[in-house]
């Protein structure tokens, strides 16, 4: 049984979750894993069911805690004035359709086709400052200098996001997801508690600060969240549109940095694709689609069963925890031929379950694809004499239950060069 060794948080499952992830799939479609108490849901088919009826399946532990907090974070987070009340991802009622709407008008097409220009210039500008660094030193790390960056700077810039610098909302983000979706220590707990604390201080300061300013266009998004009514008219409140902030931030920008690390570092591991990527006309697109396939940044989600359901065979009861493997979905060999083959241009590769699926998909899609494309492009112009350092074949690797990337793109001058 895969659950006699399977550990999610675990070294060997975080380099190389594959084999685990196809014995699930294999041997236990929906399997009960006793470390986390989470019901493993692995094939492409239950998956997309799972997603597609939020009547079922609710998304209301969406953010919760993975590991436990101690006394001493939660008072750290109640000192902050912390909480999430059900705004977007977690959010299950009537009110969230009408919060959709006013975030899908912010990464609707017409506005990610306005911030092309933007993405270049900032991916010009952060691609000169590692250039130089290559010049100098012979290598550099794209992660930490490029694909981390390029996205905050684009959201701040795409949503009027002021008062905060890039690497402090990249902080804040980090910290977010490493207390809520890792398994840190007690010790470790506190220290991101303190930051995320400090991230919800500046949130809710922001929105309440654009409540009361004037009527300025073009609105910002907080401007539009801080006016926002729920279906009975009422005013949305100062906690739910930090809620809604809280996880468009992180999502707008800390998983479309890991997947712009993910396209790089599988780009240039690929033998023959580097040359290619500028002169061939989509093959970065179809190389981004491909990794999301694979290898998405957001490995699983998590849905809690509204009531008693059978899913592939199994009994669930009410209130069951379900952790969907949208990263093994991506390589359903009923779905996706020779899954493990790296394959630009797959004819149905966009029936992956990466964005999620149903009323709750990823509503910044579009612009995620974007950048990763313009991202990788860019590089591969600017920079086509590069090639991954010895250490970047095997980078320390992001290894959370939802989240999954290289925290390092090593690259290196080629020989010559």
């Amino acid at each position: 049984m895969p659950g006699d060794r399977l550990d999610l948080f675990g070294a060997d499952f975080v380099r190389d979750p594959y084999p685990w992830l196809d014995l699930l799939r294999t041997d236990a479609p929906v399997h009960h894993d006793e470390a986390t108490g989470l019901w493993l849901v692995s094939r492409h088919q239950d998956v997309r069911r799972v997603l597609s009826d939020a009547s079922v399946f609710l998304p209301d532990n969406a953010q919760h805690a993975v590991a436990p907090l101690p006394i001493a974070v939660l008072r750290t987070l109640a000192k902050a004035g912390f909480t999430l009340p059900p705004a977007l991802a977690n959010n299950g009622t009537g009110s969230h359709a009408g919060l959709r709407r006013l975030v899908n008008r912010f990464f609707n097409a017409r506005r990610v086709a306005a911030a092309v220009p933007v993405i270049e210039r900032c991916a010009e500008e952060l691609l000169d400052t590692a250039q130089a660094r290559i010049e100098a030193d012979g290598h550099e790390d794209l992660f930490a200098s490029y694909a981390q960056v390029l996205p905050c700077r684009v959201l701040m810039e795409l949503l009027g996001v002021r008062g905060v610098t890039p690497d402090t909302l990249i902080r804040w983000s980090d910290a977010s997801l490493e207390l809520f979706w890792g398994r840190p220590s007690a010790e470790r707990q506190l220290e991101l508690a303190e930051l995320v604390g400090e991230f919800h201080r500046w949130l809710t300061d922001t929105v309440r600060s654009a409540t009361s300013s004037p009527d300025v266009l073009p609105e910002s998004f907080i401007q539009a969240l801080s006016r926002h009514l729920l279906p009975e008219g009422e005013p949305l409140g100062t906690a739910t549109a930090v809620s809604a902030c809280f996880f468009v931030f992180i999502a707008g920008q800390s998983t479309t940095g890991q997947l712009i690390a993910t396209v790089l570092r599988r780009a240039l591991g690929e033998p023959g694709l580097w040359p290619r990527l500028v002169p061939e006309a989509g093959l970065a697109e179809a190389w981004v689609e491909e990794v999301l396939r694979r290898e998405p940044p957001v490995t699983t989600w998590r849905r809690v069963t509204a009531r008693p359901v059978e899913l592939a065979g199994t009994q669930l009861p009410a209130g069951a925890q379900l952790l969907l493997m949208l990263m093994g979905s991506g390589s359903d060999p009923a779905v996706f031929a020779e899954p493990e083959r790296m394959c630009p241009r797959r004819a149905n590769v966009r029936h992956h379950l990466a964005f999620g699926a149903g009323r709750h998909r990823c509503p910044g899609a579009s612009l995620a694809r974007t950048e990763a494309a313009i991202a990788l492009r860019a590089v591969a112009r600017r920079l086509p004499e590069v090639r991954l350092a010895p250490e970047g074949a095997r980078p320390p690797m992001l290894g959370l239950l939802s989240f999954r990337a290289p925290l390092e793109v090593v690259v290196e001058r080629q020989s010559g060069r």
